[in-house]
C-alpha cells in the first residue's frame, strides 16, 4: 500500500514514507499474544507467526466463502479462512490468548488506518477524507467493500477510482493532447503477486475502461520462485546437500533471491552469498541477468499474452495505443521492458515515476 497527499498549493501530490522510512507499506497484519502489528512489522514476523498473519486481503473483500477465486486462493495462503454469516470469508487468528476472526474489509481496514496514520505524522493534523484506488476488474460488491474498509478505518471515502485510472492520472494523460479526440492508454501492471492489464480510453479527460486482462497469480514472487529452484539444484549439485525441506534455509535463500533479482535490473550479474547456510557450510554463488532471464523466459513471454487479449477484445490495433505505463516493481525488470517495446514496435513507454507509487498519484 501506498500513501500520497495533495498539496492544492503547489499542485502536487507528496508520496509519504512510514514510520520505517518506506514509501511503500506491505498490506500485512499480524496477531500475536501482547499485540497487533501492521506493515512491515508484521511482515517480517511471518516465518515466525505464519498462521496468525495475515496478507492479501484484497483478494478476499467483497467475495463469497464459495466463490471458486476465494476457494482457490485460500491453498496458498497460511491462515485460516472460514464461512461466517452470508458466506461471509473470515479470518480465524489466535490474538491475545483467545480466537478471534475478522472480516477483509476489517483487515483491509487495519491497512487504512496505518496508512491514515503515516498521512496525519506527516502533516501534523488530522485527515478525514480520502481518494481510495482499486483493481479496475473490481465489482460493485468489492467496491463497496473497500469503501467499508475505509469506513471502519475512520476514513470519508469521497471516491473509489481503477489503479490504471490513477496511473494514468499520475504521467498527467488526461492533461495530454486535450484537443486530441481520443488517447488510448495500456496500464502494464506487474506487481509482487498479480498482473493486471488495462485498456484505457481518455476523451476530454474522461475515462473509460475498454478492457481488462491478467493473472491474478503472476508477480515478482513467481520470479524469485525461478531462482530459488535454480539455486536449489546448484547446492545439491556442489555440496550434495538437499535443502528444498530445511524451511529456514530456503527462507534465507528467498531473501537473498530476491535482493538478487533487484541487483540484476541494473547489474549484469551478482553474488548471492548465505553464510552457514547449512550444517555451518557457507553457499557462495554468482548469477547473470541472462541466466535469470533464461529461467523466466516462458513467464517473461506470458506477460503478454493479456496485453494480445486487450487489444483483442476492445477490437483494437497496436497501432493504435497512444500511451503505455508501467505501474509495479517488477516492471522493473529490463526483459520485461524490452518484450513489451518490442510489441510496440519501439513506442517509448511511461516509466519515469516509481513504479510501486504510481497508484497513489
Amino acid at each position: 500500500s501506498c500513501v500520497g497527499v495533495f498539496d492544492a498549493a503547489s499542485d502536487r501530490v507528496e508520496i509519504i514514507a512510514n514510520d520505517q522510512g518506506n514509501r511503500t507499506t506491505p498490506s500485512f497484519v499480524a496477531f500475536t499474544d501482547t499485540e497487533r502489528l501492521v506493515g512491515d512489522a508484521a511482515k517480517n514476523q511471518v516465518a515466525m507467526n505464519p498462521s496468525n498473519t495475515v496478507f492479501d486481503a484484497k483478494r478476499l473483500i467483497g467475495r463469497k466463502f464459495n466463490d471458486a477465486s476465494v476457494q482457490s486462493d485460500m491453498r496458498h495462503f497460511s491462515f485460516k479462512v472460514k464461512p461466517g454469516p452470508a458466506d461471509k470469508p473470515m479470518i480465524e487468528v489466535d490474538f491475545r490468548g483467545e480466537r478471534k476472526s475478522f472480516s477483509a474489509e476489517e483487515i483491509s481496514s487495519m491497512v487504512l488506518t496505518s496508512m491514515k496514520s503515516t498521512a496525519e505524522a506527516f502533516l501534523g493534523k488530522t485527515v478525514k477524507n480520502a481518494v481510495v484506488t482499486v483493481p479496475a476488474y473490481f465489482n460493485d460488491s468489492q467496491r463497496q467493500a473497500t469503501k467499508d474498509a475505509g469506513t471502519i478505518a475512520g476514513l470519508n471515502v469521497l471516491r473509489i477510482i481503477n489503479e490504471p485510472t490513477a496511473a494514468a492520472i499520475a504521467y498527467g494523460l488526461d492533461k495530454k493532447n486535450m484537443n486530441k479526440k481520443e488517447q488510448n492508454v495500456l496500464i502494464f501492471d506487474l506487481g509482487g503477486g498479480t498482473f493486471d492489464v488495462s485498456l484505457l480510453s481518455i476523451e476530454e479527460g474522461v475515462f473509460e475502461v475498454k478492457a481488462t486482462a491478467g493473472d491474478t497469480h503472476l508477480g515478482g514472487e513467481d520470479f524469485d520462485n525461478r531462482m530459488v529452484a535454480h539455486f536449489v539444484q546448484e547446492i545439491k549439485r556442489k555440496h550434495k546437500k538437499d535443502i528444498s525441506d530445511n524451511a529456514r534455509a530456503l527462507r534465507r535463500l528467498r531473501t537473498a533471491c530476491e535482493r538478487a533479482k533487484r541487483t540484476l535490473s541494473s547489474a549484469a550479474q551478482t553474488t548471492v552469498e548465505l553464510d552457514s547456510l547449512f550444517d555451518g557450510t557457507d553457499s557462495y554463488s554468482t548469477i547473470t541477468r541472462a541466466r535469470f532471464e533464461e529461467l523466466n523466459a516462458d513467464l517473461f513471454r506470458k506477460c503478454m499474452d493479456p496485453v494480445e487479449q486487450v487489444l483483442r477484445d476492445s477490437k483494437m490495433d497496436k497501432g493504435h495505443i497512444h500511451e503505455v505505463v508501467l505501474v509495479g516493481g517488477s516492471t522493473r525488470i529490463p526483459k520485461v521492458q524490452q518484450l513489451l517495446q518490442d510489441f510496440f514496435n519501439g513506442k517509448e513507454l511511461n516509466k519515469s515515476i516509481n513504479p510501486d507509487e504510481t497508484v497513489a498519484y
